[in-house]
């Protein structure tokens, strides 16, 4: 089958080499876009006098026919083409004839190609960002139903003080919303237009790519040809974004991995979201937040597999640049996936309030708050926290938690010390007596919750 671009070669590729150069099999997705696009450049060739109106009329009738055609099954998309953009336009041509021949007039594939992805992109991350904000709402959810539940807080995988499950959760939702943010700002810098940039210096044609900017929905249009061509820097800032997400949702994983552990017993998922052993009856194993772990590195390579390809690549553009949309689309794919089986997992799965209060009253997690008690009676805070320190190791030495040893052993270390310790170290006034911006206090974890639901509403309106 002769190419296209037949002309300076006769256009027939050996049959390996045909299918090695082709990325149909890959850009395919973007038939919509590639459509969306031609048609603008088509009323915009109009409207620079480049084409009759009734040529552009044409011309976008039959490009209507052919999306509606693909979409209905009637059309079928040859696998054998070299990539959509070629498909569509031969498939213009077999319909409209000479006319089909004009529409690439004022155009390369190069600019064709840079506009699609950007346009297939908009739309994927319109999704994420649909999820993201819906994986928050599942967090607040919960936290909302748990922000009176006590759990140890850790540090170094240890339990270090005590805080409330929502504040844990909270942390997340905070998370994903600097994702959101990162996210609309990659959006943002990647919504200009590089059509009309042609091959890389642009075109002879009075075309207006104001025009088409705005048709198309970008903010405006790129303003260097040879960058419009051989940008792919949204492309590495969307798999960063992506990949931030990713490692958000891993480390959430991880949690989510330990806290259905018998060792933790916080969490037990929904059986819709669990799978079980082929040989141990007993086991439901966490496989979707496993899943998810695993997948950060597929996506984490991604971004690697991108930078990597352009780091060595002269201006303007080079067929390496094909291989931007595999990792692109693969990226922007999992992030989708994860996402969608993510929130109603968090949003389903049985908290253990029980479990984690026994898991706070041991580890000491009121050591602390025992060494704020000296301190605020006029102890140095360094002279508090070593007395608090031998105090600890007296406890596990003695078989105590520092609720239960004795005043009496207490005033051997100070006698400071007074019946009123007691109610000073509670795991509920030590959660209360946070009262600092931020922190796991009841009333500070309930402004948390309402700003994130104030913040979910805004983004859903």
């Amino acid at each position: 089958m002769k190419k296209m671009w037949a002309g300076r070669t006769d256009g027939a590729l050996n049959k390996i080499a045909d299918d090695f150069n082709s990325s149909i099999h890959i850009d395919s997705v973007m038939y919509k876009e590639d459509i969306k696009g031609s048609m603008a450049h088509a009323a915009m060739l109009e409207e620079a006098g480049i084409l009759t109106a009734l040529e552009a009329e044409k011309i976008i009738s039959a490009l209507e026919k052919i999306s509606s055609d693909i979409e209905s099954g009637e059309l079928l998309i040859d696998m054998e083409a070299e990539d959509i953009h070629m498909f569509i336009e031969a498939t213009l041509t077999e319909r409209e004839g000479e006319l089909g021949k004009k529409l690439h007039t004022a155009r390369s594939r190069n600019d064709q190609v840079a506009v699609d992805t950007r346009l297939y992109m908009r739309g994927k991350c319109l999704e994420i960002d649909t999820l993201l904000v819906n994986l928050i709402d599942a967090i607040v959810e919960v936290a909302d139903k748990h922000k009176y539940d006590i759990m140890p807080g850790y540090t170094h995988l240890q339990r270090a003080q005590p805080i409330v499950f929502a504040h844990h959760l909270l942390a997340y939702a905070e998370m994903f919303k600097r994702d959101l943010s990162r996210l609309s700002d990659a959006v943002e810098r990647m919504n200009y237009s590089p059509l009309g940039a042609c091959a890389l210096a642009g075109t002879t044609y009075p075309i207006s790519r104001a025009y088409t900017a705005e048709k198309l929905g970008f903010l405006g249009y790129t303003k260097n040809s040879i960058d419009s061509v051989s940008d792919r820097d949204f492309a590495v800032e969307l798999l960063s974004v992506f990949s931030i997400i990713m490692m958000h949702l891993s480390r959430f994983s991880e949690e989510i991995i330990l806290w259905s552990s018998w060792e933790f017993s916080y969490v037990e998922l929904d059986d819709a979201y669990t799978t079980g052993s082929s040989i141990m009856p007993q086991k439901k194993n966490s496989d979707m937040a496993e899943l998810v772990r695993g997948k950060c590195g597929r996506v984490y390579g991604d971004l690697m597999g991108s930078l990597t390809m352009l780091k060595g690549l002269p201006l303007a553009y080079n067929k390496d640049m094909q291989e931007d949309k595999e990792s692109l689309f693969d990226g922007a794919e999992t992030v989708i996936k994860c996402l969608e089986v993510f929130a109603p997992m968090v949003r389903t799965m049985k908290v253990k309030s029980e479990n984690m209060y026994r898991a706070a009253e041991g580890g000491f997690i009121n050591a602390t708050d025992l060494a704020d008690y000296l301190t605020k009676r006029g102890v140095p805070f360094r002279s508090a926290y070593k007395t608090v320190g031998e105090i600890v190791s007296h406890c596990i030495k003695s078989g105590y938690v520092l609720d239960n040893m004795p005043l009496s052993e207490y005033k051997e270390y100070s006698d400071i010390f007074a019946e009123d310790l007691y109610e000073e170290i509670s795991l509920k006034t030590c959660v209360a007596k946070r009262i600092s911006e931020g922190s796991t206090g009841y009333a500070s974890v309930e402004g948390q919750i309402e700003d994130m639901k104030k913040f979910i509403s805004e983004k859903s309106r």
